[in-house]
């Protein structure tokens, strides 16, 4: 049964509603998702936007044009295993989201749930629901794990994160990945990309969670949402505004202790 995970405060102004549909929440919440859930209430609420997130899971209908965001996020394979049993389902509202070009953000099994089909650690393929085209392959005795840094160059944007997957991703010739690759190994570590763009779908390998690090991403999202609800002449904060004086003051502290510790 869908439930309500998080909600704004009742006893403030808002100018906004924001809805998301937090996909398999209670399963596939591995590595720190829920910190993107925050981020995006977070981001939202500074905005002047009321927040509501449920839970959308097992035999819960998604109904595509009562939410006006997605976030999917990943989990361990077996778990991943029951999920891809019951999203074939909710494909096609998932398709007509897509088509009418609301935001999803999809984290690592999420991100290859969304395509053909990945090949688990074991060798075995498990079918997505095709809803976008690229697909995932494994790998023997390995995994891509450590610090990465990609760069958006249609967004004129750097993102930062900590990759840990065992899946080589490679994207249709109708999507453009999250990023190129500077340093990390992305996607497959064979063509420098790193998660996949495509209309409004954000798809990345980033944990920790991405937008803790990114709030540049996550005003990204966060605006993109409202300007396709209300229009795009809606009247929001920049970033500059609300967050940037709040993520130089973070990367201060962060340099300020280190030269303590020192």
């Amino acid at each position: 049964m869908t439930y309500t995970s998080l909600q704004s405060p009742a006893n403030r102004d808002y100018r906004y509603d924001l809805k998301i549909a937090h996909l398999y929440g209670n399963l596939l919440n591995t590595y720190g998702d829920n910190g993107n859930v925050l981020m995006l209430k977070y981001v939202a609420e500074k905005l002047g936007a009321k927040v509501t997130v449920d839970i959308v899971s097992l035999g819960d209908h998604f109904d595509h044009s009562y939410y006006d965001m997605v976030f999917f996020g990943g989990g361990q394979d077996y778990e991943q295993s029951i999920v891809a049993k019951d999203l074939p389902a909710k494909k096609a509202a998932i398709s007509q989201f897509i088509d009418q070009d609301k935001v999803i953000l999809a984290i690592c099994g999420g991100f290859q749930l969304l395509g053909q089909y990945y090949v688990q650690a074991n060798g075995v393929r498990i079918d997505g629901i095709g809803v976008m085209g690229h697909y995932t392959l494994n790998q023997e005795n390995n995994r891509f794990i450590g610090d990465i840094k990609i760069y958006n160059q249609d967004f004129k944007e750097t993102y930062y994160g900590f990759e840990n997957h065992q899946g080589r991703t490679f994207l249709a010739q109708d999507q453009k990945p999250l990023g190129q690759v500077i340093y990390g190994n992305g996607n497959n570590k064979e063509d420098k990309t790193e998660g996949v763009h495509y209309k409004n779908v954000f798809g990345s390998y980033f944990h920790g969670p991405i937008l803790s690090r990114n709030a540049n991403l996550a005003y990204r999202l966060v605006s993109t949402t409202l300007m396709t609800k209300y229009g795009p002449d809606i009247d929001l904060a920049a970033y500059q505004d609300i967050l940037a004086k709040e993520v130089a003051e973070e990367y201060a502290d962060v340099k300020s202790k280190a030269a303590f510790d020192q």
